[in-house]
């Protein structure tokens, strides 16, 4: 099953189920709202491996939840995790999902032991609350940053910092995530830029610039897709981001050619997420400070020769480097008007696996109740 999970300022995370094959106007179901933060939820995370815990949530109230989101409505031991002292604003986990990073309020990252539930290193990693932190895709670094203006690279396992990237003006930093390849970072900044950085020379490459980016923390996603719609062939890679004018904005990576821009928010676009639905179907998740999340389709699926190839070389849908035809018209949307909000930062780990199907995450924040669950 593929899933939606959004996270609230009002301390709960609702889980979606979202339809193999989605249909514009048809909203996504409600099953279950999970209440056991005692502040608002500023950051979720699923892992790639489960059960027993697939989620993990992060709060104003300090303290990290583990969740089994389609057996439970309760948290799972070894919950609550504790130890920052302030409150904990990002969250991910190791791609083998025995490992958590967070960061926090008390401008440090830890890195825990998810299945003991206790803390493998502490880490005083900023000067300024941590904005982001991601792992790279073996697990062996995790990167972290902060309105400091700093971006960090740390071996997972002795805590050493292996690398401080910053740029010249040391704007400040409010999310960071490795790419698929694990090769570069991706950094968004207060300056409306994402810059691309080769963090082994700590060069910055390029900057992707066209979305208003001044005040919030925006997250994006990223991934790769085929241009021309076929599956095999050579994959370019995207970057996908919200901004502050109310679009969702994609580029192409290598080339920084603007892709897309939807329309549709009516304020500022805190988060967006990628992934697939088990039939194939390519989805754009945003959130924004407007309360709605919506679902943006990519009209195009896979056909069953493409089908066959992705299933022969073993990859299943949803994985990162899938077709993303962004040639495609996706203007159909639909609207997810969730008991949600932002409180600046839509969290969530982009597109993992999830019982070998595609699982959609993202959290906003919302300041006051709705007057609807869902609104079609």
């Amino acid at each position: 099953m593929t899933l939606l999970a959004t996270a609230s300022a009002d301390n709960t995370i609702n889980i979606y189920s979202v339809p193999s094959n989605p249909v514009p106007g048809v909203p996504f179901r409600l099953l279950r709202t999970l209440r056991a933060h005692l502040a608002g939820v500023n950051a979720i995370a699923w892992s790639a491996v489960g059960p027993p815990y697939s989620l993990a949530s992060a709060s104003d109230d300090k303290s990290i939840l583990l969740w089994s989101p389609l057996a439970s409505d309760f948290p799972i031991s070894p919950s609550p995790i504790t130890g920052h002292s302030n409150y904990v604003y990002s969250l991910a986990f190791s791609p083998k999902g025995n490992m958590l990073v967070s960061g926090s309020y008390d401008e440090a990252i830890f890195l825990w032991d998810v299945r003991a539930g206790r803390i493998m290193r502490q880490l005083p990693a900023h000067s300024d609350p941590v904005g982001g932190v991601d792992f790279i895709r073996d697990g062996t670094m995790v990167c972290s940053c902060a309105a400091d203006g700093l971006i960090r690279i740390w071996d997972a396992i002795t805590g050493q910092c292996l690398r401080t990237l910053v740029d010249e003006d040391r704007r400040p930093v409010t999310s960071v995530r490795f790419t698929p390849n694990g090769k570069y970072l991706l950094a968004w900044t207060l300056d409306s830029s994402i810059r691309l950085w080769r963090y082994v020379d700590g060069s910055c490459l390029k900057t992707y610039q066209g979305h208003v980016n001044k005040q919030y923390s925006l997250g994006g996603a990223v991934g790769n897709y085929y241009p021309n719609g076929q599956w095999g062939g050579a994959s370019e890679a995207f970057v996908a981001s919200g901004s502050e004018d109310g679009d969702v904005l994609v580029w192409n990576i290598t080339s920084k050619d603007l892709l897309w821009r939807g329309k549709g928010h009516r304020d500022v676009v805190l988060g967006v997420d990628y992934g697939r639905t088990k039939e194939g179907k390519g989805l754009l998740a945003s959130g924004g400070k407007d309360r709605d999340v919506r679902i943006w389709m990519i009209d195009s699926e896979e056909t069953n020769e493409e089908q066959q190839a992705r299933r022969k070389s073993g990859q299943k849908a949803g994985e990162n480097d899938m077709d993303l035809n962004m040639t495609m018209d996706m203007d159909e949307t639909m609207d997810q008007r969730d008991n949600d909000a932002a409180r600046g930062l839509i969290g969530g780990r982009g597109e993992t696996a999830f019982n070998g199907e595609t699982v959609l995450n993202g959290a906003m924040d919302v300041d006051t109740p709705l007057v609807e669950l869902i609104r079609s």
